[in-house]
């Protein structure tokens, strides 16, 4: 009796692509079916700055976890303007994943980053507000301490401050001081305030 072969369905395995490299290639293949090929498309889209805007389209749609980390990945190797106004939409998301994710992509971005962090500090919904506050957490760059002081200065959401007032008791310094003091008066109804900013009056005065 003869032996009849299988035949296997051929699936796109760790390195098989199946469009052209190209911009345009890539950028159709980010919709494939596959999930695997999506990944690959996304990975390879890092060399392509001009991707950025398709990346972040389709970061909005992906629902596989590997594809969507690839897609943060590219969007964080490329660091544009496009890149991160595409994270920054992800602050909007009712998907906490995706917001969530989004915030440790933007916390590796200072350069880039910091020339909008004021707009975000400003945004009129809060909850952008206190995201953005929770992108200063990891972002390595200068001015991160003096934007914390302008939010407890000048935000009238309690939570936006409170978040921020959480932050500056681990980087404050002296500078901080006199508007954790303020702070403390402007919110003197809210408990939780008044025991954050003595936590990080304590500490920075090395009590």
């Amino acid at each position: 009796m003869a032996i009849v072969k299988r035949k296997e369905t051929q699936t796109v395995q760790t390195d098989e692509r199946s469009r052209p490299r190209d911009l345009d290639g890539l950028v159709a293949e980010l919709s494939d079916s596959n999930p695997q090929a999506r990944r690959w498309a996304a990975r390879d889209l890092a060399a392509f700055p001009d991707a950025a805007a398709a990346l972040a389209a389709r970061l909005f749609k992906e629902t596989d976890a590997a594809v969507r980390e690839a897609i943060l990945t590219s969007l964080t190797l490329i660091g544009n303007r496009t890149a991160v106004e595409g994270l920054v939409e992800c602050l909007r998301s009712e998907d906490a994943g995706l917001r969530n994710e989004a915030i440790e992509a933007m916390k590796n971005l200072p350069e880039a980053v910091a020339p909008i962090m004021a707009g975000l500090l400003a945004d009129p919904d809060p909850d952008v507000r206190i995201f953005a506050v929770n992108v200063l957490e990891g972002l390595r760059h200068p001015e991160v301490e003096q934007w914390l002081i302008e939010v407890i200065s000048e935000d009238e959401h309690v939570n936006v401050c409170a978040t921020a007032v959480d932050l500056l008791g681990e980087v404050g310094s002296e500078a901080a001081v006199p508007a954790l003091e303020a702070l403390k008066t402007r919110f003197a109804g809210e408990p939780y305030i008044a025991f954050t900013a003595d936590l990080a009056l304590k500490r920075i005065r090395g009590g």
